[in-house]
């Protein structure tokens, strides 16, 4: 059995000024640096194989943070990558809402779902027996776990900033 600490990036500059990040690379804050640290801090004495985050940079400068004490490289993947927001990306959250038509160019969350399928298979039979701790975003989180508990993203709970949930795959 594969254990799964599935973590979402510590807050970012953009997340405080609720701009959409999408696939941009982001920075955490003063306050996502804190957050992963508080991770680190609890995860200090866990045994953890292999850390792995989204190749965006604040998925990494968490999974980076956390990973210190255990002096392991992180590695990342493109299948963790947030959900690619298209034409909204960079757009402020609230002035969204209105919205009524989406751009083509938005991911649809079928294929969030099938990167997600891909990335439990690729951690299953990559890091069978061992446990693995992966820093991804918001919505690919959700697909995560959508995909594992099977139900439909709308019923998988919001993860916040820096907080982390236990997957046995």
């Amino acid at each position: 059995m594969t254990k799964l600490y599935l973590v979402r990036h510590g807050e970012t500059v953009d997340n405080a000024a609720k701009i959409l990040q999408g696939q941009e690379p982001g920075r955490l804050n003063q306050t996502g640096v804190r957050q992963a640290e508080e991770v680190r801090d609890r995860m200090r004495n866990a045994a953890i194989d292999v850390f792995m985050a989204s190749d965006l940079h604040r998925a990494v400068q968490t999974c980076e943070i956390i990973a210190e004490p255990h002096h392991k490289p992180v590695e990342t993947t493109t299948l963790l990558r947030e959900r690619d927001w298209g034409d909204f990306t960079g757009r402020y959250i609230p002035d969204l809402q209105a919205v009524r038509e989406w751009p083509q160019n938005v991911e649809s969350l079928e294929a969030i779902k099938e990167r997600a399928r891909r990335f439990l298979a690729m951690v299953r039979t990559r890091y069978e027996g061992k446990t693995v701790l992966a820093v991804g975003h918001g919505i690919v989180n959700k697909a995560v776990q959508s995909v594992y508990f099977d139900k439909p993203m709308n019923e998988v709970e919001k993860m916040g900033n820096a907080e982390v949930r236990v997957l046995m795959l």
